[in-house]
């Protein structure tokens, strides 16, 4: 099957004049943002880089991220997308295993980039290197088009070869199945190193929709760029959504536009659903891997307002099936496996990791992605929890999703995370790392008590972790995900 992964041209030439992205206070059209991508091509021919070679991006959400990306398919060469937020070890680790030909730097970061590559440039110079002509590229569905890295707490990360296949398979149906519209809008502030690009910012753009890039996530801008560009979609983690709540000019902020929020990376907290509800917005729980690109259910968003744990049905193109321990598909709870045009193609130069994750099933290739879920009757899915990080205490599983989704309902809990650490009596017991909302801290360190009280109200007494520990935050990966894997080290746990 033969499919155009150049579409910016054809959407060039449909609408050359309509804003595509907002970028450092002004709208790039379809038509200057095809001709940008162009010119980075021509500059990435200049540097002498083809077909397979990959191009490194270490840097804050940028216009040169989508030059680059639109560029691939002129050129065959593959952006390969750093965390500027890893350490210089971590990242010399990661250039050394895929090779970029040339690594571009945003700003603040060109002391680190020419200290890990010989070869590094600003962002801001991808339309102004030499360039050269562009020899005829015809990029097939299953040619790399990105280098994504897993977002792995534990060792180096996995570089996940995503093809053109998957790129606009994901961007035709998160198009079809979520209702987007050419008049909508939305804020890329969640990195774009990560899954933000792939999320809502290329299917919008395919669709001929506008985009707001946000350099670096600012509660405050991010309110203001809603009422003022009338932003209709929002996509955030949860830690972004409760930044947003807490915020003082969250409640005078026109939210009128919009016509959902989904919360993607992690379950959203109740109360922060519930600040964004008592504002008109409907919410939805988002759920969707690298590996498998990257939004992988679907939900009209009046079901969601009714079944808010619940991650939605699969997407058209894309099968679920839940397995249990011994291989065997389930209809109550298992590792949940997903098979369709949306998985990667496997692990950059990593085959024994590849085969450990795609695997053959009756006809057809599944990826496991090491989430236990749940269906109902009506076929919705429930993300319970990671495989590995459900501990058993006194022959009992505990699931910490389970446990925060409680402790987020105590009205002095502002983030939480659990997981198990050794017993020797239990086997495992759980911990509770807390961060306390601000006016619950001011009163002072006497909340276990309380805390543990009301989640005897809420779960079995096995699942009320027996050790509490307060934090004034907790460690996060660049998306804004909680790095349990580090508060394993510092508590003793095992199952993180």
């Amino acid at each position: 099957m033969e499919l155009n992964a150049n579409w910016l041209a054809r959407l060039a030439q449909y609408h050359p004049k309509r804003p595509a992205v907002f970028w450092r206070g002004g709208w790039i059209s379809y038509q200057e943002l095809y001709a940008r991508a162009v010119r980075a091509a021509e500059s990435l021919a200049g540097l002498g880089i083809g077909q397979g070679e990959r191009v490194g991006v270490l840097g804050w959400n940028h216009i040169g991220y989508l030059e680059l990306y639109f560029a691939a398919p002129l050129l065959g060469c593959i952006p390969t997308l750093f965390n500027h937020r890893l350490s210089k070890t971590e990242l010399r680790g990661l250039l050394e295993y895929t090779r970029p030909r040339a690594l571009f730097y945003g700003d603040g970061l060109g002391e680190l980039a020419h200290t890990l590559h010989p070869a590094a440039y600003p962002l801001d110079d991808l339309a102004k290197l030499p360039g050269a002509e562009l020899a005829a590229y015809p990029a097939d569905p299953e040619d790399p088009g990105l280098i994504l890295f897993t977002g792995g707490t534990t060792g180096l990360p996995k570089g996940a070869l995503i093809p053109y296949r998957q790129l606009l398979a994901n961007a035709f149906q998160t198009c079809m199945s979520w209702g987007l519209s050419p008049q909508d809008r939305y804020i890329v502030a969640t990195p774009m190193f990560h899954a933000a690009l792939n999320a809502l910012c290329t299917p919008l753009l395919y669709l001929g929709a506008s985009v707001l890039i946000q350099e670096k996530f600012d509660p405050a801008e991010y309110l203001a760029w809603v009422g003022a560009h009338r932003v209709s979609l929002l996509f955030l983690v949860p830690t972004m959504y409760q930044m947003l709540a807490n915020h003082p000019d969250f409640d005078r902020t026109d939210f009128s536009s919009v016509r959902w929020a989904i919360s993607g990376g992690a379950p959203c907290p109740a109360p922060v659903r519930e600040a964004f509800r008592a504002k008109g917005i409907r919410f939805k729980q988002g759920y969707g891997l690298t590996e498998c690109g990257v939004n992988c259910f679907t939900f009209e968003p009046d079901e969601a307002e009714r079944y808010p744990e619940s991650v939605g049905r699969p997407m058209p193109h894309l099968w679920a099936k839940l397995m249990d321990a011994e291989g065997k598909e389930t209809h109550s709870e298992g590792e949940l496996w997903l098979s369709g045009p949306t998985l990667m193609s496997g692990y950059f130069e990593r085959p024994e990791d590849t085969a450990r994750c795609l695997v053959r099933h009756e006809g057809r290739t599944w990826l496991r992605t090491g989430d236990l879920a749940q269906q109902d009757a009506e076929g919705r899915f429930y993300i319970v929890g990671r495989a590995k990080e459900m501990f058993i205490s006194g022959g009992e599983n505990v699931y910490p999703i389970e446990v925060e989704r409680a402790l987020y309902d105590h009205p002095a809990v502002a983030e939480c995370a659990v997981l198990g650490v050794p017993d020797a009596q239990w086997g495992e017991v759980g911990l509770a790392a807390i961060v306390l909302k601000a006016e619950a801290a001011a009163q002072g360190d006497s909340w276990e008590e309380d805390i543990r009280r009301f989640l005897r109200g809420r779960l079995a007494g096995y699942k009320v972790p027996k050790r509490f520990v307060f934090l004034e935050e907790l460690p996060k990966s660049g998306p804004g995900k909680i790095l349990k894997a580090e508060l394993a080290k510092r508590f003793g746990g095992r199952n993180a």
